[in-house]
């Protein structure tokens, strides 16, 4: 997750959201916070896939589907990618299910493997999912992510020799509300990670404590406006949503280099920031 970019997918606003009329229709049955503007959200895109591939990652955009609303925005979560290819997860959030066909039906076009499929009963986001080396998944089991999500994925993992380690999220302000394993924890290296720390499990904490990482607090005052989640484009070079200035000093003193964008109407109001923004498919 650390290792520097050479391939992401994206999808515009103006294929997710498609129109005012359907943000208008969508954005409190999705339990936004708010109405996104849309033609603000374009701009703050446009300057957001700027930065992430500035050092000359790749971007795939996801084309306009039917099957997918205004949270297809946030491509990491339907898609948890592996070395043999994709892995298309069942997102819990049910409004949210046709995402994943939808973005497999595109790799498809673009000659991209997918692995396998997670189905039935199970449900999996990859918003709960943290690779911590190559062969360790840290998965979180909470509303979003199932018991019978995590075993799928322990089931697909194994042939390639990938220990999948759960971890019990707690209920945070309930079902509606997203809380995801990444929404407290971010690598910026792998030794380093930008954490909000209450919200670790203390298993968590403690494996991270015995691999040696190092970790920086974000601030209570700098949580809400999603300071925790940060991208990782390169070892030490990360993009995060402007408006945390605590955070970012904390992140830049242990020898980051931090690009910021206006994140205002593409992760505030549904909560996603720039890693829920972005689906690698190639680090390397």
């Amino acid at each position: 997750m650390v290792a520097p970019l050479k391939r992401v997918v994206m999808k515009r606003p103006a294929e997710a959201f498609r129109s005012v009329k359907v943000i208008d229709d969508e954005w409190r049955l999705l339990d936004y916070l708010r109405v996104p503007d849309l033609n603000k959200a374009v701009e703050h895109h446009q300057r957001f896939a700027s930065l992430v591939t500035s050092t000359g990652a790749e971007a795939l955009f996801l084309p306009v589907d039917d099957r997918t609303g205004l949270d297809s925005i946030y491509v990491h979560d339907p898609l948890l990618m592996t070395d043999a290819g994709a892995l298309v997860l069942q997102t819990g959030k049910v409004a949210r299910r046709g995402e994943g066909p939808a973005f497999a039906d595109t790799l498809t076009k673009w000659g991209i493997p997918i692995l396998g499929t997670i189905d039935g009963d199970a449900t999996a986001e990859a918003g709960d999912t943290l690779w911590l080396d190559r062969h360790t998944l840290l998965v979180g089991r909470g509303f979003r992510t199932n018991a019978s999500g995590i075993k799928a994925l322990q089931e697909f993992l194994k042939s390639l020799d990938v220990t999948v380690m759960p971890y019990d999220m707690p209920c945070w302000n309930g079902v509606s509300e997203v809380l995801h394993l990444q929404s407290f924890i971010s690598l910026l290296d792998q030794n380093l990670a930008v954490v909000y720390r209450r919200l670790l499990p203390v298993a968590m904490f403690e494996l991270l404590s015995r691999r040696g990482i190092q970790l920086i607090d974000v601030p209570e005052s700098e949580y809400e406006s999603l300071a925790c989640n940060v991208l990782t484009i390169a070892p030490r070079q990360v993009v995060m949503v402007a408006g945390n200035p605590i955070t970012r000093s904390r992140i830049e003193a242990a020898g980051c280099t931090v690009l910021e964008f206006d994140g205002s109407e593409i992760c505030l109001p549904g909560a996603g920031g720039p890693t829920c923004l972005t689906r690698p498919l190639l680090r390397g």
